[in-house]
């Protein structure tokens, strides 16, 4: 696996960018950051200092991901997406004097295994969006998505549940799902979505 690192990437010698992984035209990796093994990061994309990718993420064109976040293997960050990290943005302090870096304490997203964040959406940190979760283009996310919810609006509300593949699962018996496309079966249990093993 070759690791390719355009030249127009702005990605610091403090970096750790893992192999097979590719950072393209004017991304900028910052001081610290993590990218596991095989992970895209995108024209324009943002990764702050210290995030922590996972193996096998993509981070689409133009995303932003503030330091600091955590992302678990194959997370998917779609185009223009973004990941916040202050609980009340200022640019100056009450006496108006400029904020500095020792004026605020970064929150983070987490985002866990194979979930996807759509297009131009926004995780308001601090939140957490579950494993397998999916994130439709353009919700705004307030609070903690569960393992394999399908969230949207603003602010993003669950509409259903997915599957491992991302596909909308469709309600067979009273808190049993399946995925149309590939027949896996899940169970709701206390609110929390529960592959059946052997389905």
């Amino acid at each position: 696996m070759v690791t390719r690192i355009v030249e127009s990437a702005d990605v610091s010698p403090e970096a750790t960018i893992g192999e097979g992984s590719s950072v393209w035209h004017l991304a900028q990796v910052r001081e610290g950051a993590t990218l596991g093994q095989g992970c895209i990061v995108g024209r324009g994309a943002y990764i702050g200092s210290g995030v922590h990718l996972g193996d096998h993420c993509k981070v689409q064109n133009y995303a932003l991901v503030y330091e600091p976040a955590e992302l678990s293997d194959g997370v998917f960050i779609g185009p223009a997406a973004v990941l916040t990290n202050d609980h009340n943005p200022r640019a100056i302090n009450p006496d108006g004097s400029l904020k500095s870096g020792e004026d605020w304490e970064a929150v983070g997203v987490t985002i866990k295994t194979g979930a996807a964040i759509g297009a131009r959406a926004v995780c308001v940190a601090p939140v957490t969006i579950g494993a397998w979760a999916t994130v439709a283009a353009g919700a705004v996310v307030v609070k903690d998505v569960p393992d394999h919810a399908l969230v949207a609006g603003v602010p993003a509300r669950q509409i259903g549940w997915v599957s491992k593949a991302g596909i909308r699962l469709e309600e067979r018996t009273d808190g049993i799902f399946e995925c149309p496309h590939s027949g896996e079966r899940y169970e709701l249990v206390e609110g929390q979505l529960k592959e059946v093993k052997g389905s």
